[in-house]
């Protein structure tokens, strides 16, 4: 398994399934036992089924997604991607940016996946060579 192209194939299908809201597409990148922490000061959702509950949480709150990912930084079975984000909620516009750090299993799923991002409130568009 390349854990880079497993890592874009990630993002590919992130870039895609938000703004569609596909919580299925991305739940089936993951692992059936697979750690989600969506914050690291968060407790995991597991599997398949964890990726799906917190991705049609978020997908309630959100309208107006739009969303960049950058391309992948990738060691050993781990990747990095960072992403960036414009959507509305409650009325307001939000940005988000953040980075997954991911390790892959030999199957290309996601085995453990932690996000850190930061969210404020306005439009911002990502920053001139961000995310190469």
């Amino acid at each position: 398994m390349d854990v880079k192209s497993a890592a874009r194939a990630w993002a590919d299908t992130w870039s895609q399934a938000w703004p569609a809201r596909d919580a299925d597409a991305i739940a089936e990148l993951y692992a059936p036992d697979a750690a989600y922490r969506s914050h690291p000061f968060r407790q995991p959702m597991t599997g398949q089924t964890g990726a799906r509950e917190y991705a049609l949480s978020v997908f309630a709150e959100e309208e107006d997604i739009e969303c960049w990912f950058g391309d992948p930084i990738a060691a050993d079975a781990r990747a990095a991607v960072q992403w960036w984000a414009v959507f509305r909620s409650e009325g307001k516009q939000w940005t988000l940016a953040g980075t997954s750090i991911l390790r892959f299993a030999a199957d290309g799923k996601v085995a453990e996946h932690c996000d850190y991002w930061v969210m404020d409130e306005g439009r911002r568009e990502p920053p001139l060579g961000w995310g190469r």
